[in-house]
């Protein structure tokens, strides 16, 4: 187990390689010049040299690159343009709304999707797994800043059930922190509800076909053991793929969401760093996501042993 996730961990060193050179090159050969952006409309040429001198832009790109990648590696992720701070702070500070709306985002989704499937394919062919299907149809169809402003609408503006925008970090109370995210989180989680539902679904219907779902019931045992305990810890595999990797995609996917509901977090630092063109900002915050996506595809891929024992490493 320790091997394998060692190689794992340094197969992922060549992949944030990768990113980082397309990274570096997909910006810095843009033709927008940083140097100028920084000095503003009425600088002069030898203002912008002088700012390009300092960030080192007057260098060749291959210099450029190995004077990133070193300090990258040191933990420097150099100074905001944007924000004229240091980009490694700036992201501890914008971490906490993401990963709030992340972990609670994933966690609604699960508690949703799995019994909706389940049901579904327990039920299939009646109305239940009709109305499910047509659930996720829905869901996986309506584009997530629609949905943002339809539940705004609703719930906000209409029943004033909840804050229309904005955040409160979970150190000024947990009651209002959660307040706030219901909101952005059920906007975020109900595509993946539909992804995972379907997923959920066809998984557990197949399992449901084999002889030691009939040896269980055979048994006398309780429809609901039958489901839980044999079906769906059979069908938890394929299961927990598609959720390690929805988990994976809403860390990297709520820059729509932030934007609409205005959350300070790191979706809506990309945001502002790319209108900005904010090339520390940008580089930090894609590099991060990769190495999270990375990160949560090999717990995916340590946690199939705790479903199916057959499975070693």
């Amino acid at each position: 187990m320790v091997g394998y996730i060692l190689r794992r961990l340094l197969s992922a060193v060549p992949v944030m390689m990768i990113v980082a050179v397309l990274v570096f090159l997909m910006l810095r050969l843009t033709p927008a010049d940083p140097a100028a952006i920084i000095a503003g409309d009425f600088a002069n040429d030898q203002q912008i040299a002088e700012i390009r001198n300092r960030l080192g832009l007057d260098k060749p790109i291959i210099q450029q690159f190995a004077i990133w990648i070193g300090n990258m590696a040191l933990g420097d992720f150099g100074e905001s343009f944007f924000y004229k701070k240091q980009v490694a702070a700036l992201i501890m500070e914008r971490l906490e709304p993401t990963l709030s709306l992340s972990l609670l985002s994933i966690f609604l989704t699960v508690a949703i999707a799995v019994p909706l499937g389940t049901l579904a394919a327990y039920k299939q062919g009646s109305w239940v797994d009709r109305v499910v299907m047509g659930f996720s149809v829905i869901g996986f169809s309506v584009p997530v800043f629609v949905l943002g402003y339809i539940l705004i609408y609703v719930l906000a503006v209409r029943l004033d059930w909840f804050p229309v925008q904005g955040y409160r970090y979970i150190r000024d109370g947990v009651g209002g922190w959660l307040l706030h995210l219901i909101l952005p989180a059920l906007t975020l989680s109900i595509v993946f509800v539909a992804l995972i539902a379907r997923m959920t679904r066809t998984s557990v219907l197949e399992v449901l076909h084999e002889d030691y779902i009939r040896t269980a019931r055979a048994k006398g045992q309780s429809e609901l053991k039958v489901l839980v305990r044999h079906a769906l810890a059979n069908a938890a595999v394929p299961i927990l793929t598609v959720i390690g990797i929805t988990f994976a995609t809403l860390i990297g996917g709520v820059v729509v969401t932030e934007s609409v509901y205005t959350l300070p977090g790191l979706g809506l630092l990309t945001v502002d760093a790319v209108l900005a063109r904010d090339y520390p900002t940008i580089q930090a915050v894609i590099l991060l996501f990769s190495l999270a996506y990375v990160l949560v595809n090999l717990a995916v891929d340590l946690a199939y042993t705790l479903f199916d024992p057959r499975i070693r490493y």
